[in-house]
């Protein structure tokens, strides 16, 4: 009964991943889901209350994992900008750490980024440009009190240049490139960006 249940639950999420990168969370049909898993509809509302629970389900884990990596980025910034280091701006890996992994869960940010709309996911990526706005905002001011000097800046500014940043990063899932396509353009976001970047900090 077990191994029944567990090959249903991989049956409905297979299912619905692509029902959900076909239609869209608000045009994905948990009939069709159902069709598709093999079984009826109250049949999968047993495993899955539903759209909203059966989408979270998929991009959730990979959306931690994400957020994960991030928290170990600025944990390892942390002890080059506690001593007063702007060279962790220079290690010019950021976005291929980040692509490497969202193609290690594409499906799961194809639909983060192109099929989320009518879900708590649709904002992510604003939500992701505030997470790394309010983080650099705290180190620049751990900087500015060690002396190092920062150009002149609004916070919009900031929050633009971060969103900027940010989607180009995700626009490898929405214009469908390849992993080695999208590499090769995190290779280069990571050039143009830690040169940007040097001259936002002023040195």
């Amino acid at each position: 009964m077990v191994r029944d249940k567990q090959t249903h639950h991989e049956n409905i999420r297979q299912a619905a991943m692509a029902e959900f990168l076909a239609y869209g969370f608000n045009d994905a049909s948990m009939r069709r889901i159902a069709s598709a898993a093999g079984m009826s509809p109250s049949g999968l509302y047993k495993h899955f209350a539903g759209k909203e629970e059966m989408f979270a389900a998929l991009v959730e884990p990979a959306y931690q994992g994400l957020l994960e990596l991030y928290r170990r980025e600025v944990n390892a910034q942390e002890e080059f900008i506690g001593a007063g280091d702007v060279s962790c701006w220079d290690s010019g890996r950021d976005a291929k750490l980040a692509v490497a992994y969202i193609y290690d869960h594409l499906d799961a940010f194809r639909l983060l980024v192109c099929r989320s709309q009518g879900t708590k996911y649709e904002n992510f990526l604003h939500d992701l440009a505030v997470l790394e706005e309010e983080t650099t905002l705290s180190f620049m001011e751990i900087l500015k009190s060690r002396g190092v000097k920062i150009s002149d800046f609004s916070q919009r500014e900031l929050h633009l240049l971060t969103t900027a940043n940010l989607s180009a990063i995700f626009q490898t899932v929405e214009h469908g490139f390849t992993r080695e396509e999208a590499m090769h353009y995190a290779d280069t976001l990571d050039r143009f960006f830690t040169s940007a970047w040097r001259t936002f900090f002023g040195y």
